[in-house]
């Protein structure tokens, strides 16, 4: 038999149900809002910077600069978190004794894979030239052209991540230098083991410029000096002669210059930086054709005028080689393309990740 209320408590009952729903409601109210805020703001994993949702221009407005860095567009970004600095040889050595992870400067060269990059009929190259090894910076002893690359590159069998000059150097006493000589591949294959994933240009830029729209550098409009001590970038004369005013010849330690307004360390110079995306010359040509870019995630295919055949991932930030008679690519803008196989004595990365949803 159901009890029943009698009519004078109905009142009283029903405001004491009523109260009790408003309680509740309240509190899922009240665990709503302040999980909002909890994702607005999530505490940054340890080594790595939460670099907040909004808008920024992407690309030079400066006509004079590269085309590939043209029209400049405006992009919106969800926040995300990204490594404070560059992967450094003592994190890299971790992943490698975790998982024995065998990098792409450590491999042979597969010469079917190889020539399939290289312009139709191009002999193969001598069996001694095959083998394990990576391109390292060498400083020619007298001025040179600077269109001419090859006078300061020279492919070095057993050139690797160990030994980023070739065999007899090592890193011994740079386990806090950007670890280089990686692929696409190896820095791919870190960035899933630690969890994490390589940001998209996008997010790249938009990291570097540190909440500077539309500056020319990570630090403002000015121009770095020779005597300035802004980033690891070359001071001298390129590419013979390097003053060394900065304190380093190669790389430096991480965070041993200044960080940018999001706290950033090493987002100009120092190394190249490996994105995510697809790297295409006229990438942005096609992005300005949209009314609206949010995060967006690349072209889906390579195209470089210079190598049509080779297909090619995005770098980013310059490094201890750019100088302003050369590259001056330590500017936010600055991009190209690499091929995702090249491991070389510049080339580097750090880590991106999203945030909880």
């Amino acid at each position: 038999m159901n009890e029943t209320i009698p009519a004078d408590n109905a009142p009283g009952a029903r405001r004491k149900a009523v109260f009790l729903l408003l309680l509740v409601a309240s509190g899922f109210a009240i665990t709503f809002v302040l999980a909002k805020l909890a994702n607005q703001n999530p505490t940054p994993p340890k080594g790595m910077v939460l670099i907040p949702a909004g808008a920024s221009l992407m690309g030079s407005p400066n006509s004079l600069k590269n085309r590939n860095e043209q029209p400049a567009h405006m992009v919106q970004l969800d926040g995300f978190f990204l490594d404070e600095h560059e992967v450094t040889n003592r994190q890299f050595q971790a992943f490698v004794d975790a998982t024995g992870h065998v990098t792409t400067a450590e491999k042979s060269p597969d010469w079917e894979e190889l020539k399939k990059q290289l312009p139709p009929g191009t002999p193969k190259p001598p069996a001694e030239k095959l083998v394990p090894g990576s391109l390292v910076f060498t400083p020619p002893t007298t001025p040179v052209s600077t269109d001419d690359s090859t006078q300061w590159w020279t492919w070095t069998p057993g050139a690797d991540w160990r030994h980023p000059e070739g065999p007899s150097s090592n890193i011994d006493s740079r386990l806090d230098h950007p670890v280089v000589q990686v692929s696409w591949f190896d820095a791919v294959a870190y960035a899933t083991w630690a969890g994490k994933r390589l940001p998209t240009e996008a997010e790249w830029e938009y990291a570097a410029r540190g909440g500077l729209t539309g500056k020319n550098y990570t630090w403002g409009d000015k121009p770095p000096m020779e005597n300035d001590k802004l980033a690891n970038i070359w001071h001298g004369a390129f590419p013979h002669h390097n003053d060394k005013t900065d304190g380093w010849e190669r790389t430096a330690p991480v965070k041993s210059f200044p960080p940018n307004g999001y706290g950033l360390f090493d987002m100009a110079g120092n190394t190249w930086e490996w994105c995510a995306d697809w790297y295409r010359a006229d990438a942005y040509a096609e992005s300005n054709s949209k009314k609206e870019l949010v995060n967006p995630q690349g072209p889906v295919d390579s195209w470089s005028p210079d190598e049509p055949t080779a297909p090619k991932r995005v770098t980013r930030g310059g490094s201890f080689l750019c100088h302003i008679s050369y590259c001056e690519s330590y500017r936010p803008a600055a991009r190209r393309g690499t091929s995702p196989d090249t491991g070389m004595s510049h080339i580097g990365f750090r880590c991106a990740q999203s945030l909880p949803r």
